[in-house]
């Protein structure tokens, strides 16, 4: 007898693995739908997740790591993850969902683009098989957010503040203004994140979310306003180069900027 093969989706909150979940409703009866929560997530992510859990019809298993940010911050002896060292999405995004698939063959489903060239997996474990539904559908942006506002869930609702993209509140992919962003909208959000930063004068023992630039720094009037005088003037130079093109292909360009090789479980 054939050993049971488990469909697996991961979402995210973001509009990618989103449109994917939706997209997949009706394709494969017995899918599992996931979302690794770290404890510190945007709050719109945890409200848009129960939006789509809905339409779904399905509940969205959530996975949790054993112990809170604040605990493997501490095993890590303060230091923060950080694109070099992304500790976070080891522990608190990978380790659980790598648990809960267990060892029977799993066909993981992830929302990479027919229009990316970025070559994207979530985890290492050889008895998952990864497949992209929309590369092989030649799904690219413009697909992605029709089938969103086609649903009516929509685009991400961070995006409304100007957050790029899902994951945790303090995400070291973040863009200054996206921290200027934070102060603003959630204040005591950017307090915790700024907490959890160490300076010192002793050497390799400053840990910030930005090389060389603390929150404390960032935050000062001074520095907001160059922060916002500098995302302007980039602003004006894209808008300059956009000229008659249609949203999508403006929403391409700006993904272009934002272009990183962020963690796909957290951002996709």
């Amino acid at each position: 007898m054939a050993e049971e093969i488990r469909n697996i989706l991961s979402l995210s909150g973001g509009k990618d693995s989103t449109a994917l979940a939706l997209y997949m409703r009706d394709r494969v009866s017995d899918m599992e739908y996931v979302f690794c929560d770290t404890g510190e997530e945007l709050r719109e992510t945890y409200r848009y997740l129960d939006q789509v859990e809905a339409y779904l019809g399905k509940e969205i298993i959530r996975l949790n790591a054993k112990g809170p940010f604040e605990h493997w911050l501490k095993v890590y002896g303060g230091y923060l993850p950080s694109p070099q060292m992304r500790w976070c999405t080891k522990i608190l995004k990978l380790k659980p969902f790598e648990a809960f698939i267990g060892e029977k063959p799993v066909i993981s489903y992830v929302g990479l683009r027919a229009d990316e060239d970025r070559i994207g997996y979530i985890s290492h474990k050889k008895n998952i098989t990864t497949i992209y539904p929309f590369k092989d559908d030649g799904i690219g942006l413009a697909g992605v957010m029709r089938i969103l506002e086609k649903s009516g869930i929509g685009m991400p609702p961070y995006l409304e503040w100007g957050r790029s993209h899902s994951g945790c509140y303090f995400c070291f992919f973040q863009k200054k203004i996206e921290w200027v962003r934070l102060l603003e909208k959630y204040p005591e959000d950017f307090e915790k994140a700024q907490s959890y930063e160490k300076l010192s004068d002793d050497a390799g023992k400053t840990f910030t979310w930005i090389q060389g630039l603390p929150l404390s720094k960032l935050r000062m009037p001074e520095k907001i306003k160059q922060i916002k005088v500098e995302y302007q003037k980039q602003r004006e130079r894209l808008k300059k180069n956009r000229k008659n093109k249609k949203l999508v292909e403006v929403l391409a360009e700006m993904e272009g900027e934002n272009e990183s090789i962020a963690c796909l479980i957290c951002q996709l």
